[in-house]
């Protein structure tokens, strides 16, 4: 579609750009279902300001997705300049193979197929820090008052290869929806991280899978053990589940053109001996792809910890030279501010806050982002578990950020730095790419990978009827609905605001079903009584 504004001229007498084939006329009713008269040509605005008319929604929900091969035209682009994010107004996007080749105001010439992203604003695909992708359905709507995730992530672990696995896309659809193309995947298990991969390899989603270590089927004895004996006695099956991970990491290892790359997983530094640790660091080093543990994540940790080795959590791991390759450390709750964080930073860890962590308000504002923000620590988010819309995290990280920075300011000893908007944002994108060693994820430049989501910013309740000035602000009212474009490695997942990684009533269906499951033992176990 031409461009209208006052250089471009009438849409119908304009020539054609070079290069391009020449237009027929078209007649009204082509020009209606077609979805030309778009808001911003109606009003005569910039280069692709407004939002779709009815028309083009109608229109659009026909369309193939131009799979590696397309121009994306975008009322405005988060583009990366001068190694920092920045908004471009009305800009193109060339996608070529799994690659972005193209980045510039205004209209690229060609023939590729257009992507009209019309009062939109084009991102990065998100990178989420932290998830348990298996966890989501089954304890949402379950735990909000209180009640423990501990039995309905037991009973995930007993179910068949194939429920396991329309559970985990059912989770992991919920993610791409969301914009969140990148995955730094702490699977419950062994079991769940293989069915992450089988669905990770249907989609092309781009995971660092891990299945954690214990894993959920031994986890809680160990985790919650009164009596450090059980600790001790864990170690002989606590290897060997560590090499059984490591032996499904190695069969997997940059497979699927790159797309998966698995770490190792340990669940925490409690839950952990020297012997054990050592084994997961020399696993990750041969695997090549960082490792990924929950820090800190409770005062109860923090007090183990001490008692039985005499640091710190984050100390002890670096007296283990667990910090020798990258690392995803999630929750850090229990973190000792004045001394922990400058650890963190000095070993460039990254750590993944999880705003929704716990289901909603579970643990909200517990988590130490803004000191972290003020310390300089490289900081992600995560889902973690209950909520997978990614941009609903974000909008958290910066509220519940705020919220936590004015209670504390004024008292606590640690400086605080109350979020923005482009805060989160680069803890969506770029930090966590840093954090995994990726310059060519997280941001949108010549060469960078074509992992791209673009989120509707003018339209009902997220905007005003027109494309906004300040499109960033306009997150903060918008949902993973709103997520309209959605594409990894140039090849789209949503389209047009439709999952068309695969047939979306089926995938919801059969999740559905899985979880009914789940609940019906629940009933039968008295659990809800």
């Amino acid at each position: 579609m031409r461009n209208v504004n006052a250089e471009s001229g009438c849409l119908f007498c304009t020539p054609p750009v070079e290069g391009e084939p020449e237009r027929k006329s078209l007649t009204r009713r082509q020009v209606l279902t077609r979805g030309l008269f778009t808001g911003g040509a109606l009003a005569g605005g910039g280069f692709l300001g407004g939002a779709p008319h009815a028309f083009a929604r109608q229109a659009v929900g026909r369309e193939q997705p131009p799979h590696h091969d397309c121009i994306i035209e975008a009322s405005w682009v988060l583009g990366y300049e001068h190694d920092r994010l920045t908004l471009i107004p009305d800009a193109s996007v060339r996608i070529r193979e799994e690659r972005i080749v193209a980045v510039q105001p205004g209209r690229i010439a060609g023939r590729a197929k257009r992507v009209h992203a019309h009062g939109q604003l084009l991102l990065p695909g998100f990178i989420s820090g932290h998830t348990h992708a298996c966890s989501g359905t089954p304890t949402r709507g379950l735990i909000e008052s209180g009640r423990s995730y501990a039995r309905p992530l037991e009973l995930v672990e007993n179910l068949t290869d194939d429920d396991l696995d329309d559970l985990t896309a059912y989770n992991v659809a919920e993610l791409l929806r969301s914009g969140c193309t990148t995955h730094v995947e702490m699977s419950l298990s062994l079991r769940q991280a293989q069915s992450y991969v089988r669905v990770a390899k249907r989609w092309g989603v781009r995971g660092y899978p891990g299945g954690m270590i214990p894993g959920i089927a031994r986890l809680f004895p160990i985790w919650f053990r009164k009596d450090d004996q059980v600790l001790r006695d864990s170690v002989p099956d606590t290897l060997k589940e560590i090499e059984a991970n490591r032996q499904f990491a190695l069969g997997i290892n940059n497979t699927e053109e790159g797309r998966l790359r698995p770490q190792m997983s340990p669940h925490a530094a409690d839950t952990h001996t020297p012997e054990t640790l050592a084994a997961i660091v020399a696993a990750g080093k041969e695997l090549g792809n960082g490792l990924h543990i929950h820090l800190s994540q409770s005062a109860k940790e923090v007090e183990t910890v001490q008692r039985l080795w005499g640091k710190r959590p984050p100390e002890w791991l670096a007296a283990l030279e667990f910090y020798s390759q990258p690392v995803f450390a999630a929750h850090l709750i229990g973190v000792d501010t004045a001394n922990d964080l400058p650890l963190l930073v000095k070993h460039k860890v990254t750590f993944a806050h999880c705003p929704s962590g716990n289901g909603a308000g579970g643990s909200s504002g517990l988590h130490p982002y803004p000191e972290a923000l003020a310390a300089g620590v490289n900081t992600a988010i995560g889902i973690d578990t209950h909520s997978n819309d990614y941009v609903e995290n974000i909008k958290l990280a910066v509220l519940y950020g705020r919220a936590r920075a004015r209670l504390l300011g004024g008292s606590s000893p640690a400086q605080l730095k109350a979020p923005s908007v482009w805060d989160a944002i680069a803890s969506a994108t770029v930090n966590p790419a840093r954090g995994l060693g990726r310059e060519d994820l997280g941001r949108i430049a010549p060469g960078a990978k074509a992992d791209l989501c673009a989120i509707d910013v003018s339209g009902f309740l997220a905007g005003v009827g027109a494309t906004p000035p300040e499109p960033l602000n306009n997150l903060l009212y918008a949902n993973g609905l709103c997520v309209r474009h959605v594409m990894t490695d140039g090849h789209f997942q949503v389209f047009h605001g439709r999952f068309v990684a695969d047939d979306e009533g089926r995938v919801l269906k059969r999740g559905g079903a899985v979880v009914e499951k789940i609940w019906a033992q629940l009933r039968a176990e008295k659990w809800f009584a």
